[in-house]
């Protein structure tokens, strides 16, 4: 397996397929790099080199007790770029992993940096707050932590529906259904709980006054995991210059069920 080893002695996998200018995937919660798959195959046959890796805790990567907080995923993400020498990358983050590479924009710039997507993501802030009220309440997040420390694999059994938009006409395989489940549970338990205070507590505000690149957003009008009102739209705002897309109907999992729109409008956002 690709791996490289953090500043702190954690061993993080990677997958780097194809060749062309890079473009590198941080992932969403639960899940690893895999569930990026489809949009590499796609860009990677089309002269691009794509790299994902496993946040540590998850996947095929370390399990340390402690470190699953954005500081620290930034910098795990500034030691993969400098293990293989990227420029002129473009980075990708969908959910939480839309807060891993703003805070990495905060805490390392863009030198390397030629473009951001943020797809579905946290920020600019997720959870409600006296000066941002339309945020999601923090029962709602002790509630899914207490959950998954209750019978983690049917809480996120439970919570693909939703993820998915199921209920609201979106279609995807049990295939995909047990792929995402899979995956899921590979992730550390500890982790798992964690990385929910940290990507709904982080404040990425100032990390987005920052970006001085390209930036795309994408989110889904009827996501009911990460409200469009309360993060893309806003985030969209934040960014100087940022292009906003709206899925219609689609849902927090839009990577599966408008997987081809997806996949277009990143080739034709990394090619402008």
């Amino acid at each position: 397996m690709s791996t490289f080893v953090t500043r702190d002695g954690t061993e993080i996998y990677f997958k780097d397929w194809g060749t062309g200018k890079p473009v590198l995937f941080s992932h969403g919660w639960p899940l690893d790099a895999d569930m990026w798959e489809y949009q590499m195959n796609y860009l990677s046959s089309r002269g691009y080199r794509t790299i994902a890796f496993d946040r540590r805790g998850f996947g095929r990567s370390d399990q340390p007790w402690t470190g699953y907080d954005y500081d620290t995923f930034a910098d795990d993400i500034n030691d993969l770029i400098n293990h293989l020498d990227l420029q002129d990358v473009t980075l990708v983050g969908f959910s939480m992993g839309g807060g891993d590479v703003a805070r990495y924009i905060g805490r390392h710039g863009t030198s390397r940096v030629a473009r951001l997507a943020l797809l579905g993501a946290v920020t600019p802030i997720f959870i409600k707050t006296d000066d941002h009220p339309e945020g999601v309440d923090k029962s709602v997040f002790d509630g899914i932590k207490a959950g998954l420390l209750k019978d983690r694999a049917q809480f996120i059994a439970d919570f693909s529906r939703t993820f998915f938009g199921l209920d609201d006409g979106n279609q995807v395989s049990e295939g995909v259904q047990t792929q995402t489940l899979n995956i899921a549970l590979l992730a550390s338990l500890k982790g798992t709980v964690d990385c929910v205070t940290a990507f709904s507590e982080t404040d990425f505000r100032a990390d987005l006054a920052k970006v001085d690149v390209p930036t795309l957003v994408i989110h889904g009008d009827a996501d009911k995991v990460v409200p469009l009102e309360a993060t893309g739209r806003l985030a969209a705002r934040l960014v100087a210059g940022a292009e906003l897309k709206i899925y219609q109907g689609a849902p927090h999992g839009f990577a599966a069920t408008h997987g081809d729109q997806l996949n277009e409008d990143l080739l034709a956002f990394i090619g402008g």
